[in-house]
């Protein structure tokens, strides 16, 4: 795939990629590089300028070619006919942001379907809450100097002084697990009145720009706790050893607390999950959370959350689709990579089908998981069928007459499946006359880890996914669950491979278009009977066993609420 697109040079790239609905102000040329007109030719220009309604044009900062830019701005002008989309998403996003240095944050709306949940105005109160936060209390403010400076000097009972408490985020393993642990901990710093400040991890300001106004949430790069990121589950101050020594009394003194819900943390680790706010936690102005987790559905066992989670999202099939649309916005570079392929393969279909590939166990044999991919698609009719055998000759085409045609979207770290799919549509007709096309951004072979190119990509394959019509995804795979949870799509899940041999029953419709949370809590906040695993959707109906990880849990509406 050409990255830089620079087909017909740097200032046609700009001008064609150029959207009218962004809003952006025109460059102001330099004076050197205008040329000169004639006088006719610019008495021209200024007429069209003055018969059109007002609009923003949008070009690249050049007005040597009259023609290219007014050609810009009069597709603009068309474009601003259609019907309007509601780029601020119903209240979940503010208006103001600079949209220049991110332009995916209004621009989303014009590569998805309209929202499938809308939010609800007390969740966009809410939000408007935690912004409000943010900017009072982030880096950079009186605030935060003075609460790092007690972090690193060990002052204590500070858990009222400016009303600001943090939580530092140390999200790790694939990008797919770290926006899952991101999105789901912004979720939990809003329950507990906190802060969120993520740790960069070498690429996250390359992929996501700044989601609040007026402030950062990356972790300054001085933060003052050393060995923050060393801490492990022996360490003193981890939420499991601070209360097993009962050392969470009114008197308790904590500079910080290290809270570990990986998908291996011991099952008192996952107590934290069960804080009442009347224990110590809620005086504590640091806290360390490690995950490598959607940590969302065990949010929904406390009790204390329950009234507060139920105003925010009285749909709870729908948590990770309407956080992520409000806090994850891709960098230009990456939303580059995302439009330039859709608008070359998939923008023109009549319908897209992603289908995302992660092979976890090596050993099985590439042909038996092209086989399950092709027995899925098949069993759910999401791609036709082929005619077997050759010698027939194609029909010729008709006037006026176009056949039906579907772009499909291979993701994976190999290129072999996208492969032969391709070939099979290449080599043999379909059944019902339907044209496939196959397209795969990129295929690394290798997973890598905090490389910025290599998550720019993996990213923007995400983005892509979601942008599709329906979606087949592998189980267990968190890349999958960012895929189709970002466009709101109720994926079909591909089960995993046992022993290198496909499962009887190939793929299934997902309960919801949640993540599965693959490290959960199985206890009664209420008990805490950490060591006595219960059935959690005898106690609350909205979390459920995942489809493709029996130990997993997540959210999903309950039948008796669904609509029909």
């Amino acid at each position: 795939m050409d990255t830089d697109g620079s087909r017909g040079g740097p200032d046609l790239l700009v001008i064609e990629e150029a959207t009218p609905f962004t809003g952006k102000k025109a460059k102001t040329p330099s004076i050197v590089n205008v040329r000169r007109r004639s006088s006719v030719v610019n008495a021209v220009v200024v007429a069209l300028i003055m018969t059109m309604p007002p609009v923003l044009l949008i070009f690249s900062g050049r007005l040597d070619d009259p023609a290219v830019w007014i050609k810009s701005a009069m597709a603009g002008l068309g474009a601003r006919r259609e019907s309007r989309k509601d780029v601020l998403l119903g209240g979940l996003l503010l208006p103001g942001f600079d949209e220049q240095s991110c332009a995916s944050r209004y621009q989303s709306v014009y590569y998805r379907k309209n929202m499938t949940r809308s939010p609800t105005p007390y969740l966009i109160s809410r939000l408007r809450e935690q912004e409000a936060l943010q900017r009072r209390c982030g880096p950079g403010t009186e605030p935060y100097t003075r609460a790092s400076e007690r972090l690193k000097s060990g002052e204590k009972n500070v858990d009222t002084v400016d009303g600001c408490s943090y939580l530092v985020l140390l999200a790790y393993r694939g990008l797919g697990n770290r926006i899952l642990a991101t999105a789901s901990a912004f979720l939990y710093a809003m329950l507990t009145n906190r802060v969120l400040l993520v740790d960069r991890a070498k690429t996250l300001g390359d992929i996501f720009c700044e989601p609040f106004p007026g402030t950062t949430w990356l972790l300054p790069l001085d933060f003052t706790l050393e060995g923050y990121k060393d801490l492990g589950e022996e360490a003193a101050e981890t939420y499991a050893n601070v209360t097993l020594r009962n050392n969470t009394g009114p008197a308790s003194e904590h500079r910080f607390v290290y809270i570990t819900l990986d998908h291996g943390a011991s099952p008192a680790n996952r107590l934290a999950y069960c804080d009442d706010r009347r224990q110590f936690l809620h005086r504590v102005q640091w806290v360390v959370l490690r995950t490598d987790c959607y940590i969302a559905p065990s949010l929904f066992l406390n009790p204390v959350y329950q009234e507060e989670l139920d105003r925010m999202f009285p749909r709870k099939d729908a948590v990770f689709y309407v956080i992520s649309r409000y806090l994850l916005h891709p960098t230009n570079d990456v939303w580059g990579m995302v439009t330039r392929f859709y608008n070359s393969y998939l923008k023109n279909a009549d319908e897209t089908l992603g289908i995302q590939i992660r092979v976890l166990d090596e050993d099985t044999p590439p042909q038996n998981i092209l086989d399950q991919i092709l027995a899925c698609t098949s069993q759910e009719h999401l791609l036709p069928g082929v005619v077997a055998g050759a010698g027939g000759a194609p029909p010729l085409p008709t006037a006026g007459a176009r056949a039906r045609t579907k772009a499909v979207l291979v993701t994976g770290l190999s290129g072999w499946h996208h492969d032969r799919i391709r070939e099979m549509y290449w080599q043999s007709a379909t059944a019902d006359g339907e044209v496939v096309s196959v397209h795969q951004p990129s295929h690394e072979e290798y997973q890598e880890f905090f490389r910025a190119m290599h998550d720019m990509k993996a990213l923007a394959e995400m983005y892509l996914l979601s942008m599709t019509d329906r979606i087949v995804t592998s189980g267990w795979s968190t890349f999958g669950y960012v895929g189709s949870g970002l466009g709101g799509l109720t994926p079909y899940l591909m089960m995993r491979p046992v022993h290198r041999k496909v499962p009887d029953t190939t793929c299934k419709r997902a309960m919801s278009m949640e993540p599965c949370a693959q490290g959960p809590a199985y206890f009664e906040c209420t008990r805490k009977e950490y060591n006595m695993v219960l059935h959690t959707n005898n106690m609350v109906p909205h979390v459920q066993a995942c489809e493709d990880m029996a130990w997993g849990l997540k959210l999903t509406e309950p039948i008796a609420n669904k609509e029909v």
